[in-house]
């Protein structure tokens, strides 16, 4: 049986990956706004990739005996109307993912859940890989400035990412 501790603490988390899906939902749609269906496609990804982050942790709790509690998600806030300023945002939020992914694993040391570091620690892994992919999108949109051209071509890039389901722990 997991601790009552753990398991409001993973119960908090799905929240808010539940929330990154929404959010990078909402960011899928102004990139559609803006026509840049690489870009679309890119966070399409993102959004499965958050969702499958979320059942991953779902799954787990219910393995540890432990109840799901369902808390309403927040309206996702897009701030930005540039593919840069919204790739700032992502980044951003990213970051915000990563410490909580830290607090999570904070109190699976509090409560010595070495069953939870074990998973934990695939998390923490994936957000690092989180963190370089989108800081690679975003160097290359620092990079591109006002190039019209150069973004077309990156959106053209983006267009070939692929979700592929992560095996989680």
């Amino acid at each position: 049986m997991i601790d009552k501790k753990m398991e409001q603490a993973y119960n908090d988390q799905i929240n808010k990956e539940l929330y990154s899906a929404y959010l990078y939902l909402a960011i899928k749609a102004k990139f559609a706004e803006m026509n840049l269906q690489g870009f679309v496609n890119w966070m399409d990804v993102q959004v499965q990739e958050e969702n499958a982050h979320a059942m991953g942790m779902y799954n787990y709790l219910l393995s540890r005996g432990g109840k799901l509690e369902f808390s309403a998600i927040d309206k996702p806030e897009v701030k930005g109307e540039t593919p840069l300023e919204l790739f700032e945002q992502i980044l951003s939020h990213e970051e915000f993912v990563t410490s909580r992914i830290n607090a999570l694993m904070d109190v699976a040391e509090e409560v010595k859940d070495r069953a939870s570091f074990s998973l934990l620690n695939w998390y923490i892994k994936e957000q690092v890989e989180e963190e370089d992919n989108v800081g690679g999108v975003l160097a290359t949109l620092k990079l591109i400035g006002d190039d019209k051209k150069a973004l077309l071509m990156l959106d053209k890039d983006l267009a070939a990412r692929v979700f592929n389901p992560p095996v989680i722990g």
